[in-house]
């Protein structure tokens, strides 16, 4: 598989999105077909969504361009939209002016095997990728550039687009892989090349580790900001699966349920206490973990430690199991007592708290402030909702909004 690339000098003249801070949505841009404000009449459909690197924000790949949202509170940041089609990857740097693109099948300007790293400051294209088969994902750094295609992972300088890593996949449609977002350490997992592995690249202490995570296909899995924990899921959709990256050893399973469902989506807050799952049946479950890396500050406060030594006060050995006295813990079934006798289902953690939503929507999962998780649609809904950390339990509706309608969609 290869690859070409155009780039252009000053990558890096950035500056931060915010409806104060952004151009107004009629900037000027340097799009071979000219951005403009489309027909109010015509039809617009939602192709993806996905979060900005810290959750406060999220992206909307419509048929006609994308529009950016911030979450607290839930409000259109900007949008750009074209006549030549739309885009079906858009994926942000944070809240800088910085954005990859990928076209949908009907875009007829920007076709699916082209990534554009677009400029939204500046209104002009900066950089461009071109591969022989369609692009399946795209993750940004702040220092690295990763596309995803069906077999393979190209990771690249972001300063220069220069090509840095290629490593090969099994199958991987769904463009899995994920980034560790620490300046002092880089992190990347991806699926390996046997069915339910994950590999994990540690590039800065080049180690490569692969886990094992499940007998079947893996189906979603995310990473702690500093990469040293891998919550996984399966094409099955019953467990998810917490490792420790540097050892590949499990530290602790929770149960979705017992029937086979699509996990959406996994979120690890950023204290590491809780874990939230979407999937195709409907609930968003909340988890209590009782893992968490030891010392708070080298979460909350990610240059306190630098370089190797944050791997190494956060290995294994101290990647302790841990239940807050502050947090409640999930529930076990009430025949739990006669594990090893029964089957390993009676012996599950259940989630911890829940929350209720259309069947087969897909959903994406984040977590918001104050024990709060914030939930987006691909039916254009936003939702927000907070939990009882001590007792769980049904969660409580904040917000809802619906930031992208269908009004002209027969229903």
């Amino acid at each position: 598989m290869s690859s070409s690339v155009l780039t252009s000098q000053g990558i890096f003249t950035t500056s931060r999105i915010g409806s104060s801070e952004f151009p107004n949505s009629g900037a000027s841009s340097s799009f071979t077909q000219p951005m403009e404000d489309m027909n109010e009449n015509e039809e617009t459909d939602l192709l993806s969504i996905s979060w900005n690197q810290d959750y406060g924000c999220f992206a909307a790949g419509t048929s006609h361009g994308f529009r950016i949202y911030n979450c607290e509170p839930c409000k259109e940041t900007f949008r750009r939209d074209l006549k030549s089609g739309g885009f079906k990857i858009v994926e942000m740097l944070f809240r800088c002016n910085i954005l990859a693109l990928v076209g949908a099948v009907a875009n007829s300007h920007y076709p699916p095997n082209k990534v554009l790293i677009w400029d939204d400051h500046q209104s002009r294209c900066i950089g461009e990728f071109t591969f022989r088969s369609d692009v399946r994902g795209v993750k940004l750094r702040r220092d690295r550039i990763v596309v995803v295609l069906e077999h393979k992972i190209y990771v690249y300088n972001f300063t220069d687009l220069k090509l840095l890593h290629q490593i090969e996949t099994l199958a991987n449609p769904r463009g899995l892989c994920c980034l560790s977002h620490y300046s002092n350490t880089f992190v990347l997992a991806c699926p390996g090349l046997h069915k339910g592995q994950v590999r994990v690249e540690h590039f800065g202490l080049n180690v490569t580790k692969l886990i094992n995570a499940h007998d079947s296909q893996i189906a979603c899995f995310t990473l702690t900001l500093d990469g040293l924990l891998l919550a996984t899921a399966s094409v099955k959709g019953t467990l998810i699966r917490i490792f420790n990256t540097m050892d590949g050893s499990r530290l602790q399973e929770v149960r979705r349920g017992v029937d086979r469902a699509e996990i959406n989506s996994i979120a690890l807050s950023p204290n590491v206490q809780w874990l939230a799952a979407s999937s195709d049946k409907g609930t968003v479950h909340v988890f209590s973990l009782r893992v968490r890396v030891f010392g708070e500050d080298s979460v909350t406060q990610p240059n306190a430690v630098q370089g190797p030594a944050l791997f190494h006060q956060n290995s294994s050995s101290s990647l302790d199991p841990l239940i807050s006295p502050n947090t409640g813990a999930n529930p076990n079934s009430s025949l739990s007592f006669m594990r090893g006798v029964l089957p390993k289902y009676f012996s599950s953690e259940w989630s911890f708290a829940q929350f209720h939503l259309p069947e087969y929507t897909p959903f994406i999962v984040a977590f918001g402030s104050q024990n709060s998780v914030i939930i987006v649609g691909m039916d254009g809904s936003f939702y927000k909702c907070s939990f009882d950390q001590v007792h769980g339990g049904e969660m409580v509706q904040q917000e809802y909004v619906r930031f992208l309608k269908f009004e002209n969609r027969p229903r």
